[in-house]
């Protein structure tokens, strides 16, 4: 997978620039969401893995992403003829990556160990926001094996505020 990632990487990169470029980067990430779901379904990775050629996989893919513009059907062609339309999973992913980092915004995953209210979330959002200088999408969820508080997670940014993991820095404390 990590193999993909590195393959996916410069191509998501340029479809990005590109799409800054001409003012439609929303356009180009469902475009690119969309091709990677079909690139996900079993019947086309099926078609994937025979000996086809390139010019066939493209057609294919465009007839089933018929709603594509010209670009974004070029941008097939060329991912077909450099044998890269696997990879289009990850390069939807690292292109939603970099969609986040135009629009200044993160994902921050919030595991508590009960449902938060409305005021509680919003608290979390605006210190979060204003610690990580960026506007703040929360996922929550809700772990009952926790005691209390709550763990948030804002890329490498682990923030281990529940019971268990107060009790394990106290351990490591004592230990030491």
């Amino acid at each position: 997978m990590s193999d993909l990632t590195t393959i996916a990487r410069p191509y998501a990169k340029a479809a990005f620039e590109f799409s800054v470029e001409k003012g439609a980067v929303d356009q180009w990430s469902e475009m690119l969401s969309f091709a990677a779901e079909v690139a996900k379904n079993e019947d086309v990775i099926n078609l994937l893995n025979k000996a086809l050629a390139a010019e066939q996989l493209a057609e294919v893919f465009i007839s089933i992403c018929a709603e594509f513009d010209e670009n974004g059907q070029n941008f097939i062609k060329v991912l077909a003829q450099n044998g890269r339309l696997k990879a289009l999973p990850e390069i939807c992913e690292e292109f939603l990556i970099l969609k986040k980092e135009l629009e200044n915004q993160v994902d921050v995953e919030i595991i508590s160990a009960t449902t938060l209210t409305e005021t509680q979330l919003a608290e979390l959002s605006s210190k979060l926001e204003q610690r990580l200088d960026r506007k703040v999408k929360l996922n929550c969820s809700v772990d009952e094996t926790l005691l209390s508080g709550v763990i948030i997670r804002a890329g490498d940014l682990i923030i281990d505020n529940s019971t268990r993991g107060r009790l394990n820095r106290l351990s490591d404390a004592l230990m030491s």
